[in-house]
């Protein structure tokens, strides 16, 4: 068993097996989690991995023996995890697990825990008490010592169905046209929702990497990386279809291709998606993070909603929409959170909604959004490894003083014609930069290559 907690990150569990996680260390943080959240019925759920079953079946059995009901949903996404947790507050349902590392290689794995009515766990609110308690040895043998009678009540759930419902409550359908999707599941979670799914939409679906496989036949699920990205293009092309979607291990994100199999940023998915659901909830509030703003705040403005800046993560955009009734909030890192779905963050409502869009307006991706990625050029997200991120972070604040500045979540500064992002990430040490200008591609080009400069040099 590993001795260390270096799984441990921001906002969940993720680790190399076994030098980082393994099944017992699964145990412990489980068993902490429940002691410190005073959980007595939660949800299991796990990915595709090849380690996946090993593990539920270890915390299975550990807090079974310590009376804790389990609900285990099987293989399954995050957020069927999130569905069943928080529609089943009512009865009684305390919390949940997913094992999974979602675009993680395959040596990896991990787990995401929620709260009563799918309310996160990060640092900020008892994953540091967790990590604290699951690193004791005394502790944990003190619990196991204890043997509680009788043990608790497993139950097993096959059906998707309430969670195919839901999804299907949250876009409406009648107004669908007929289109050619190329679906890319990566070998993940993703592609027996989309067979549940099919029969009640008028697509006509391609399905690659479709059958979910922890040995990654087809390479890590993770379609952000640029070399991930031509297969689904390809077939986008070689199909002449609609539209191209692609989802990371545990389709908590989709990414969206336009009929032409160009990748389109999360960035703009986020404007459209805000108008999509003002288009049901008018005069609502829209959560966004601070990284790129100016294309969202305009289409939510424009769209009648008020738009609301946030830190990034998930834990802080979940709690301030909780806080404001937000009916959506987005990230650029196509992590899409919808207040109807227990305000947690859903990879296949977005492909949904933004084809309901394509449906009622009879224009292709590309026309949604070419004029809005010329009105607003982005850099991209753009990661630096430094010796000294404050350092760095300092020295570019001192160098653009004269602009205006923000620090709600790492350093943003604005001017006219061009803004930007310099942050931290929350679960890797390095920098992320974006860049974004009004209209001005050479701009966006000169600016990002000089911050790129100052930030590295």
């Amino acid at each position: 068993m590993t001795s260390s907690l270096r799984c441990m990150t921001a906002y969940d569990v993720r680790g190399k097996i076994p030098e980082d996680f393994d099944e017992q260390m699964a145990l412990r943080i489980a068993l902490a989690f429940v002691r410190h959240c005073r959980v007595h019925s939660m949800v299991l759920g796990r990915d595709m991995r090849l380690t996946s079953p090993g593990i539920a079946g270890t915390i299975t059995d550990g807090l079974l023996a310590q009376g804790i009901d389990i609900i285990d949903i099987g293989l399954c996404g995050t957020e069927e995890v999130y569905h069943a947790v928080f529609s089943g507050a009512a009865a009684g349902v305390d919390g949940g697990i997913m094992i999974t590392a979602s675009h993680n290689p395959a040596a990896y794995n991990g787990m995401k825990i929620v709260q009563r009515e799918s309310r996160p766990i990060s640092r900020d609110n008892g994953l540091n008490e967790i990590a604290h308690m699951a690193a004791d040895p005394d502790w944990y043998r003190r619990q196991c010592a204890h043997k509680i009678a009788p043990p608790g009540r497993l139950t097993k759930i096959t059906s998707k169905q309430p969670y195919i419902d839901h999804l299907l409550s949250m876009v409406d359908c009648s107004v669908m046209r007929p289109m050619k999707i190329v679906v890319n599941a990566g070998n993940g979670c993703a592609g027996p929702v989309v067979d549940l799914l099919a029969p009640h939409l008028p697509f006509d679906f391609i399905r690659l990497n479709h059958q979910p496989d922890g040995s990654f036949p087809n390479g890590v699920p993770n379609p952000l990386l640029p070399e991930k990205r031509e297969a689904t293009a390809k077939a986008v092309r070689e199909h002449r279809a609609d539209l191209g979607i692609a989802w990371d291990g545990d389709f908590d994100r989709c990414f969206l291709y336009d009929e032409e199999g160009r990748f389109i940023e999360g960035y703009y998915i986020v404007g459209l998606l805000a108008v999509a659901m003002l288009q049901q909830s008018p005069g609502a509030t829209i959560l966004h993070d601070p990284r790129l703003t100016w294309n969202t705040r305009e289409m939510v403005e424009a769209a009648g909603g008020t738009p609301v800046m946030t830190r990034t993560g998930h834990a802080f955009i979940k709690e301030n929409m909780r806080a404001l009734n937000a009916v959506y909030g987005g990230e650029m890192s196509a992590h899409h959170y919808f207040r109807d779905f227990g305000f947690c963050d859903s990879g296949m409502i977005p492909w949904l909604l933004v084809c309901r869009l394509m449906s009622i307006s009879g224009k292709p991706l590309s026309a949604l959004v070419n004029e809005r990625m010329a009105a607003y050029p982005v850099s991209g997200e753009i990661n630096s490894i430094v010796a000294d991120p404050d350092a760095v972070i300092s020295r570019i604040e001192q160098r653009y003083a004269d602009g205006t500045k923000d620090s709600i979540d790492g350093l943003s500064v604005e001017y006219p014609d061009y803004r930007f992002n310099l942050r931290k990430s929350n679960t890797e040490p390095v920098l992320r930069l974006n860049v974004e200008t009004r209209g001005d591609q050479a701009l966006l080009e000169q600016k990002t290559a000089e911050l790129l400069h100052l930030i590295r040099s």
